[in-house]
């Protein structure tokens, strides 16, 4: 395979993952900030700090407003990591990697990116909120049932299957680090009702409550939610899964191009370092600390694949 096609399904998938995690995001935040009975503002600037485009905000909006954040992050074309742009930048590379997907893939992306698009046409009012962050996440649904019902399981779909797992994974670590550094900027918080529900919303945004509360009988607290997203290998959205999976599909690479890349080294070494540890470590070494440290050896798994596989190419 080209490397330019390897690249262009690599961050296809990407996109496709970005978008359905923005808009959860969204809803937690908005979900979060009905919770206060006073100002949200830390609420929304959890979200556009965890969406990893704070700095873009403040450089057009001078204040943190709800309004404001949620037009940034979902329909802002000043701002590439929105749901509007990662929608269409998927659609892009599906177009230019078209002849190495389905009929039904492409047509799941097309519509996806229409849908979207008409759907986001105009600021999106509160009232409307739920049901336009329900289509974005369905329509990214549609897009991964075709590719799972209808690709062979060959290169291709290994380059996008290892895109949305490196995605998925920097999203819950910023998911849990936004946490403790923007929603409880005072320690007399913790441990209150206010720090409850929003290690509720975490596991909101993470699509992982309901599997977290059938899991563990109704019990929560804040080390049994950040075991379950960070070593819980179960869930699908937590990092232990994912590099599980990551080191699965780059062994079918392994096979099916006759040689291990530094990239197989990194990815074996983030898995080992999720299997060695546990959540006391993880609290005893400093939650952010960890998760700064994992969100960086996941951008440089990211870097090195694009080397090994030749993206630029």
């Amino acid at each position: 395979m080209l490397g330019r096609t390897a690249a262009g399904l690599f961050w296809l998938a990407r996109h496709l993952e970005r978008a359905g995690n923005t808009s959860r995001l969204a809803e937690a935040g908005f979900r979060m900030a009905l919770t206060r009975a006073d100002s949200d503002t830390e609420e929304w600037q959890s979200v556009v700090t965890t969406a990893g485009c704070k700095k873009a905000y403040l450089e057009k909006h001078e204040t943190i407003r709800s309004d404001k954040i949620l037009d940034f992050i979902l329909r802002d074309k000043d701002n590439p990591n929105s749901v509007l742009c990662a929608f269409h930048t998927a659609r892009e590379n599906a177009r230019m990697t078209r002849t190495a997907l389905t009929r039904e893939v492409w047509e799941a992306i097309n519509e996806a990116w229409m849908s979207v698009r008409d759907a986001l046409r105009r600021p999106v009012p509160e009232r409307d909120l739920p049901e336009i962050l329900s289509l974005v996440r369905r329509q990214g649904a549609q897009v991964s049932g075709a590719v799972t019902g209808t690709m062979l399981r060959n290169d291709i779909y290994n380059f996008m299957q290892i895109g949305t797992l490196v995605e998925r994974a920097d999203n819950t670590s910023r998911i849990l680090d936004a946490k403790y550094y923007v929603l409880l900027p005072s320690s007399a918080s913790i441990g209150s009702s206010l720090d409850n529900v929003q290690w509720e919303m975490i596991l909101r945004s993470a699509s992982a409550e309901r599997s977290f509360y059938w899991l563990n009988g109704g019990r929560a607290s804040p080390p049994a939610i950040a075991d379950f997203l960070i070593f819980d290998a179960r869930l699908p959205r937590s990092l232990a899964f994912c590099y599980d999976m990551i080191t699965e599909y780059l062994g079918r690479l392994a096979v099916e191009y006759g040689e291990s890349t530094p990239a197989h080294e990194l990815a074996t070494r983030q898995e080992n370092r999720l299997t060695d540890l546990n959540i006391a470590l993880v609290f005893e070494e400093g939650l952010h600390e960890f998760l700064t440290s994992f969100m960086a050896q996941n951008a440089a798994f990211s870097a090195q694949i694009e080397t090994d596989y030749r993206f630029n190419e």
